[in-house]
């Protein structure tokens, strides 16, 4: 099936189209949905968007199976294409998937309870389906690259065949990733192919190109976990909030463009972005790129930084995008407390209009400040909105609100505060005394938890620290309460279905903005009954001094945690005792003849 040739399959960021994103709009100008979207993404594109679509959904199909089910949605867009009047034409395009996963032969054989999804209604019904995607699927092997000597001649003579099951692999390993992303990379896996196959040495090159695609891989996870993370954040807290971050994000990285653009294209964001987490991957594609060709063709208007992105290949046009410089500010800014405090009319501006007033506070705010975080120009966003709903209501509003900078400062020195110390701690003592020292004190702070997820959640923290802490100064507030929001929100989640404690509940009730400082101040859980001390649990074996590195290493920060859980109360210096006498022991020990003899005496 020729669904598959990816010079036109990443072709969709290329075109200039600028309509109306929202979907009622849309809905009007077209009375076929699959028509409409087949019409812009042309067949090859929509073939390879169809397969991405069912394999996230049907991730235990073989490409073959799914390919017929691809056959089935193109031939109806021919049909819907030729009249849309036809039957069936006018139905939503999501409805049009679902319809055909739930004609699937066996359904239930395969996917078990997933089947009782098809007895629903839309949009419920794609939610059902949505919660059946397994994240990290152990039934999908990794793609597996043909060997060297038969890769180019199967590129050459089954370029379809080899690069639709790269594409399909993907996307079932990687069921929320969105469509334009693994497009992308399947690129990318192909400029490799391209690249070796000229080569004299083809073994060689793609030997090399593998470190390559190991970096490419790397990139999607993240991407991955970024685009999760906006979904997540999107259906928990809300448009209002999503569009606020993206407003301050935007603002930061467009500083000279006027206000209105930057509302109307974090509005469209957010209509993409909905399309995208709900699983709609066609129009996730399509719409993803209407809104870049608008940005690269205003680019005059948002910012110079932009041209050499919009002048790309359609394939490197969006990570371009994405990756750029924010530009310089505007000169001569004038300062907002003339404008949002001293003004004696400031009260019956937020109260004509508020929420169009607040979001101008976070667009100019924003624009001046690309050093702070998203999440504190949110905060301080609400500090001000607190402030004024309460001085706004007294008899002096100016004299209530007077101290409205040094209030709002107070969200910015802490912070500031807490990058540098843990940026100080990173870059003086080095990663393995930072993740102790992360592992004691969230064990302190969620003593419940099992020691290989606060294993897992100090990984990721001292990972942070490693990529945050190495920028400029001016970069790493935004880096760590990014990366930060993401661990904890993924906290969050499993607080959902395995409640921890009462303090980690009370953090993940708080406002988005608002839950990484309410981690940050989480003291220890003075709730928390230890389990009685266990003495097996440290009867150390050989295996303490002939086991790998890596596997040494993480046992005794599994002990460590072990300890603090049994003992929460105890100090840095007494940690720091016992550490020293365990390493002591390990020296002296794995130097003697009889190891577990001197372990079981020491």
């Amino acid at each position: 099936m020729k669904w598959l040739t990816l010079i036109s399959f990443i072709f969709f960021l290329s075109s200039a189209r600028s309509r109306n994103l929202q979907r009622t709009a849309r809905d009007a100008e077209h009375k076929s949905p699959i028509a409409h979207r087949f019409n812009d993404l042309k067949e090859e594109t929509f073939k390879a968007v169809a397969m991405i679509t069912f394999a996230q959904y049907l991730q235990r199909c073989s490409y073959d199976g799914l390919s017929k089910l691809v056959k089935d949605v193109v031939d109806l867009a021919h049909k819907c294409v030729a009249n849309e009047d036809a039957p069936e034409c006018s139905k939503p395009l999501p409805s049009i998937f679902l319809d055909e996963i739930c004609q699937v032969d066996k359904l239930r054989d395969s996917y078990g309870d997933m089947a009782d999804c098809c007895g629903k209604s839309d949009p419920e019904r794609n939610q059902c389906f949505l919660s059946f995607k397994v994240q990290h699927p152990d039934f999908v092997q990794p793609y597996q690259r043909p060997a060297a000597d038969v890769i180019c001649n199967e590129y050459k003579d089954h370029r379809v065949q080899l690069l639709g099951n790269f594409v399909y692999t993907v996307a079932r390993r990687n069921p929320f990733l969105h469509a334009p992303a693994i497009l992308g990379l399947a690129a990318e896996y192909e400029n490799a192919l391209k690249s070796c196959c000229s080569e004299g040495d083809i073994g060689a090159c793609l030997d090399a190109k593998v470190q390559q695609l190991a970096v490419i891989k790397e990139r999607a996870k993240k991407i991955d976990a970024k685009q999760q993370h906006g979904c997540r954040v999107l259906d928990k807290y809300g448009e209002r909030t999503f569009q606020a971050s993206k407003l301050v994000r935007m603002s930061q990285k467009y500083p000279k463009a006027p206000f209105a653009e930057l509302v109307k294209m974090v509005h469209d964001v957010k209509d993409v972005y909905k399309e995208c987490c709900d699983g709609d991957m066609v129009e996730c594609v399509d719409d993803w790129s209407e809104l870049v060709a608008s940005l690269c063709s205003k680019q005059d208007v948002f910012s110079s930084k932009l041209k050499p992105c919009c002048e790309l290949p359609a394939v490197e046009k969006t990570k371009c995008i994405v990756e750029a410089e924010f530009d310089d500010k505007p000169d001569n800014l004038p300062s907002l407390v003339e404008k949002y405090i001293q003004d004696k009319e400031v009260c019956k501006s937020y109260e004509a209009n508020h929420d169009a007033f607040l979001s101008e506070f976070v667009y100019e705010y924003s624009r001046r400040h690309p050093e702070l975080s998203t999440q504190l120009v949110m905060r301080i966003t609400k500090g001000y909105e607190t402030l004024m709903d309460k001085c706004c209501k007294t008899d002096n509003p100016a004299e209530c609100y007077g101290n409205a900078v040094e209030e709002l400062n107070k969200h910015v020195k802490e912070t500031e505060d807490v990058v540098k110390t843990n940026c100080e701690l990173f870059n003086t003592h080095g990663e393995a005394e930072f993740l102790k020292g992360i592992l004691v004190r969230y064990t302190k702070k969620m003593p419940q938890v099992s020691s290989e997820t606060l294993l897992e959640i100090g990984k990721k923290m001292t990972a942070v620290g490693s990529k945050c802490c190495s920028l400029p100064e001016h970069k790493r507030m935004s880096c760590s309460e990014h990366y930060l929001s993401i661990i904890i929100e993924d906290m969050c989640k499993r607080q959902e279905s395995t409640p921890i404690n009462e303090q980690v509940s009370q953090c993940c009730n708080e406002l988005y903005s608002y839950r990484r400082p309410c981690f940050t101040a989480m003291g220890v859980d003075t709730k928390y009954v230890p389990p009685a001390f266990d003495p097996m649990m440290f009867n150390f074996d050989e295996k303490l001094c002939t086991a790998p590195p890596a596997e040494r290493e993480a046992g005794q920060l599994k002990m460590l945690v072990n300890l603090i859980k049994r003992k929460p109360q105890m100090t840095e210096e007494q940690i720091k005792t016992i550490g020293g006498s365990f390493t002591a022991m390990v020296e002296k020990c794995c130097k003697q003849a009889d190891v577990e003899g001197c372990l079981g005496e020491e």
